[in-house]
Parts: structure tokens; sequence; C-alpha cells
């Protein structure tokens, strides 16, 4: 067996690593790939017998290849939000079956992948990194170009942005979760006489006409006739996951991972009295995202 080879043989026992860094970067499998495929280009062209650490050399490759693909992404002006899937690609597996970005998407947590997309590159980067695979500030620091001390903060604001601010005390937010779970429940069964258990009687839905099908109206008001429309649409519930929108209870849908669609929820009680769909992008922007705890 030739040194290339082994080198290659190596490589593999971190491939599954590498990936699930890189796929917390950047929230696209095929730029995660990319990235890890360009971290094997790097490990051929250099002397690996002087690399002490594989694993810690690795990570810091694929995370610096992430960094700038993300600092591409931003100077491109790339538009994360309110982005149209077509149904056929959402038909092929996000949410069910084996296809890798759907067990990818699982893993990581469908809200938690609509926020990380709203920080900057170095605070992804430093939270990802720090937070979720406990590589050190001192690491980091010459990734994102500061200080330790800077790193820490970095991503302590990536922390806070990610766990958000409720706008209600502790019990008011577990009672619209409860709520807003049973409604996603009988979206996502197809149970009309459930999703009429949680609407109130004079229930509105308000919708953009970019959510909508050619001609349907942006307003509907009663139970059955908002349920009915809920239920139209229920194929996307599976795409939908609780977060914290404008510091209450919403919902997020994300096929892939990449917000599609926001609702916004008021709720009475245990009922829903009111629910807007936000399609456009630039309403998309102006969210306030968070991910709820479970």
């Amino acid at each position: 067996m030739d040194e290339q080879h082994r080198l290659a043989e190596r490589f593999e026992t971190h491939r599954s690593h590498l990936r699930a860094v890189a796929y917390r970067m950047l929230s696209s499998l095929s730029d995660a790939d990319d990235a890890v495929q360009e971290a094997w280009l790097r490990l051929s062209r250099v002397d690996s017998n002087a690399v002490e650490n594989l694993a810690g050399w690795l990570t810091t490759v694929v995370s610096r290849v992430c960094l700038d693909m993300l600092r591409s992404r931003t100077s491109r002006r790339e538009e994360p939000v309110g982005q149209h899937v077509p149904d056929a690609v959402q038909d092929a597996g996000d949410g069910s079956g084996p296809e890798p970005e759907a067990l990818l998407v699982d893993s990581v947590g469908r809200a938690l992948l609509v926020v990380l997309d709203t920080l900057a590159p170095a605070e992804r980067v430093a939270f990802v990194l720090h937070d979720m695979f406990a590589v050190p500030f001192d690491r980091i620091a010459p990734l994102v170009e500061r200080s330790p001390v800077t790193t820490k903060k970095l991503a302590s604001r990536a922390r806070h942005k990610v766990q958000g601010t409720p706008a209600v005390p502790a019990a008011d937010l577990a009672r619209q979760r409860k709520v807003v779970d049973a409604f996603l429940a009988a979206s996502r069964g197809g149970d009309l006489d459930a999703l009429l258990a949680v609407l109130a009687p004079d229930v509105v839905r308000r919708a953009d006409p970019a959510a909508l099908p050619p001609g349907a109206a942006t307003e509907v008001r009663g139970a059955h006739s908002v349920a009915e429309g809920t239920l139209v649409f229920g194929r996307r519930s599976r795409f939908a996951a609780p977060a914290l929108v404008n510091g209450t209870v919403g919902i997020v849908v994300a096929p892939r991972g990449r917000l599609l669609l926001a609702l916004t929820l008021t709720v009475e009680g245990e009922k829903v009295t009111e629910y807007e769909v936000i399609a456009d992008p630039a309403r998309l922007r102006q969210l306030d995202l968070a991910v709820l705890d479970a």
C-alpha cells in the first residue's frame, strides 16, 4: 500500500466529523462536501508526517474553507431566505427516508439551521466550533483573525442570537408552545377535528401572496375555512418546526434547512386566534428568529 493510499484511508476516518462541522457552518450538504473535498486536496499537497494532530489540522482547514465560503456568500449578497424550493425537490426526501441531507437536518435541528443562517460568518464559525464541537477559543482565534478574548465575545454574541430573548414570561411561552405543537401535529396528520380544536371560532389567517396559489385569498376568516385551507398546505408542515419568532412562539418552514416561510401566531388561552404566513424575502429578513428550548 503506497503512502497516498494510506493517507486517504486516514482521511476517511475523519470524513463524517468534517462533514458534520461543515454542514453546521454552511447549511448545505453539497457545499459541505465541497469543503471536505478541498480539505483532502490540501492534505494531499502537504507533508502529512509533519501534521501531529490530523483531526485538529483537518478541522481547522475545513473551518477556514467554510469561513471563506460564508464570506463569499455575504459579498455576493446571497439571499438565504424566501427561496423557492420546488415541490419535486421537497418530495425528494427531506424529512423522510434515508436521504443524507434529511438526516443531517434532523440531527442538527431545522430551526437551528435557520437561525445559524442569520449569523455573521465569523460569529457562525466561532459558535459552531466552540459550542457544538468544543474547540478552544485559542484555536478558533487565528481562523477568524481575532484575539481569543474577542473570539469568545463573538461566540457569546452568536449564542445570544441563537437563544433569543422571549417577549413573554416563561409560563406564557410554555402555553404558546403547547398550542403551536398541537397546531403543527394536526397539520402534519391532516386531522381536521384536531385542527379545529386549537383554532378560535373567529380565527383569521393572513398570508403573503407568494405563499399562496395564484388567485387564492390572502385573508381567510372562520375556523372551518382556515382549517381547510391549512390542511391544503399540510404537505409543507413536514418541513416545519417551532421557533421563537419576534419573541413569541412561531413556526419556520425550512426545506433542507433553508428558510422558505415563517408563521407568526397569536395565541389566546388555548386557541390560535390569528396567524400569518410570511413568504416575502424582505419581510423574512426583518424577523427576529431564535431557537426554542426543547
